[in-house]
């Protein structure tokens, strides 16, 4: 039923259907125009229905009282576990409620918050949630507003949460700070798979400290720091960590700061490094030097592939 124009009226009767139904499983709405008033609907559907197990109203014009009613919802449903909220209106209020909804619900596993308002406020409350929720497995905040404060508590939160695999924070605007904390946390969670901090303002002073998380992490398998403004020292620090680090398969650093010295050190990183098979190092600063250190890698690394040929040679 996607792409149609259901509005808030048929979300509405679809919500009272939600009600009585005790087949249907899946229910994808995504781009309907369906405002507060149909997510509202969908959120008391939800506190009776016991079969639903996903909803994507992703793309829609559900703001803070949808998302609202949807936090309500959680906490009285038992079988709802995959939420996609995502391309909407929802600010810090909003992410409140669903922040506080996630500390009580057991089984939730997958929630879509990308492409909405979240600031630093609502970044802090499901960072405190994913302190004590004990299912979620998949958290999806890209294309916020979560700045520095933000990202410290989402940092906070994986040092104690035991079961997110996937967190994309990816186009937010927080820096060195924020990603300082997840640096940090990277060094004590076991659990954390993926994470994408593309796109935003993390520097040398970032670089390094995630490239010292890694150095300890034993389960990151895929880290995204492209689009950021990470340079020769970051690089460095994420060279050295490669040369420990076991685990890690992809490592998209492209269109950062990084020229001949900081590709020497992921050259030399390569060359002990038996587990990365993806480096996307494409839109940086090096030139000669660095992309014939990267290429005398290549004949010694059987592993990795190395996405440099779109770089500048100058």
């Amino acid at each position: 039923m996607e792409g149609n124009e259901i509005r808030d009226a048929g979300a509405q009767s679809l919500g009272h259907a939600l009600q009585q139904n005790t087949r249907l499983t899946t229910l994808n709405l995504w781009n309907n125009k369906i405002g507060d008033v149909g997510a509202k609907s969908f959120g008391v559907a939800l506190q009776h229905n016991t079969t639903l197990t996903t909803l994507n109203i992703g793309l829609n014009q559900s703001g803070d009282a949808g998302a609202q009613s949807l936090g309500d919802a959680l906490l009285h449903n038992t079988t709802f576990t995959t939420l996609n909220i995502g391309w909407n209106q929802i600010g810090d209020v909003g992410a409140q409620s669903l922040g506080d909804a996630l500390q009580q619900n057991t089984t939730l596993t997958i929630l879509g918050l990308s492409t909405n308002k979240i600031e630093d406020v609502g970044a802090q409350c499901l960072g405190v949630a994913l302190q004590h929720n004990t299912t979620l497995t998949v958290l999806e905040l890209s294309a916020n507003k979560i700045g520095d404060v933000g990202a410290q508590c989402l940092g906070v939160a994986l040092q104690h949460n035991t079961t997110l695999i996937t967190l994309n924070i990816r186009d937010n605007g927080f820096g060195d700070v924020g990603a300082q904390s997840l640096g940090d946390a990277l060094q004590y969670n076991t659990i954390l798979t993926s994470l994408n901090l593309s796109d935003n303002r993390i520097g040398d002073v970032g670089g390094d400290c995630l490239g010292r998380g890694i150095q300890h992490n034993t389960t990151l398998t895929t880290l995204e720091l492209g689009s950021n403004q990470i340079g020769d020292i970051g690089a460095q620090s994420l060279g050295h960590a490669l040369q420990h680090n076991t685990t890690l398969i992809k490592l998209n650093i492209r269109n950062n700061r990084i020229g001949n010295v900081g590709a020497q050190s992921l050259s030399a990183a390569l060359q002990h490094n038996t587990t990365l098979t993806t480096l996307n190092i494409e839109g940086n600063r090096i030139r000669d030097v660095g992309a014939q250190s990267l290429g005398h890698a290549l004949q010694h690394n059987t592993v990795a592939f190395i996405a440099f040929l779109s770089i500048p040679i100058l």
